[in-house]
């Protein structure tokens, strides 16, 4: 048996609320990490999914790779959208009880990596609980100390796009590669995966209710997904 926590990038979208009701219907509780940019754009979406019992995480407000810009700017990057989603909680009269902080792209700032560790330490994130996550890789990687968020497979459905050439066959051939170039094989046998996916309408109008289609897959294989828990 296979057991995932599922987590969601790029929220908020149009989408969003179907994605929200999909996932309570089959009994799944995500962390959805959103770029302040996004959920000022799409607030009452943002505002459903808090209410309806998601977990609302820190993705930077506008989705920068954090390598590029100086420590002051990836601060400012988080706290600009902290500020938004203290907002979005506040509104949504539900109680902020969690702060994860995914890196977007997952580029955990280059240079300013240990300083950028210290700082999420020190402003009290959350980091999610991955002491079952059974891969070498992600101790070699100080995945297993860090205070942000990462992932062992990502879907890759965002490249599904007009002229991309990128298709759901592709994302089948990657959910079934038993030697992956990166991450953890996706349905090797009693593994642990923090699984990446996204919520972008793009996707959705390339490929209707993608994230059915791909979280239904794991379902018929035997996947359950875990609650959010944090250390």
């Amino acid at each position: 048996m296979n057991i995932a926590l599922l987590t969601i990038d790029d929220v908020s979208s149009k989408n969003t609320p179907a994605i929200v009701d999909y996932l309570n219907e089959k009994g799944i509780k995500a962390i959805l990490f959103a770029t302040g940019a996004n959920v000022e754009r799409f607030y009452e979406e943002a505002v459903y999914a808090v209410k309806n019992g998601m977990i609302v995480g820190n993705h930077g407000y506008s989705h920068p790779a954090f390598s590029t810009l100086t420590l002051e700017e990836c601060i400012d990057e988080i706290e600009k959208c902290e500020r938004v989603l203290d907002r979005l909680y506040n509104d949504s009269l539900v109680e902020r009880k969690f702060r994860p902080f995914r890196f977007p792209y997952g580029d955990k700032g280059g240079k300013n990596k240990d300083a950028l560790q210290d700082y999420l330490q020190a402003k009290g994130f959350d980091k999610v609980d991955d002491t079952q996550i059974p891969y070498q890789w992600w101790k070699e990687k100080s995945l297993d100390t860090d205070i942000d968020t990462y992932w062992t497979f990502d879907f890759a459905e965002y490249m599904i796009r007009p002229n991309s050439g990128f298709t759901k066959e592709f994302v089948w051939q990657k959910m079934h590669d038993t030697n992956p170039d990166s991450g953890a094989a996706l349905f090797a046998e009693n593994n642990r995966h923090i699984l990446l996916l996204h919520a972008h309408d793009e996707t959705e109008q390339m490929l209707p209710e993608y994230y059915k289609l791909f979280i239904e897959h794991l379902l018929e294989n035997g996947f359950v997904f875990d609650e959010p828990r944090f250390l």
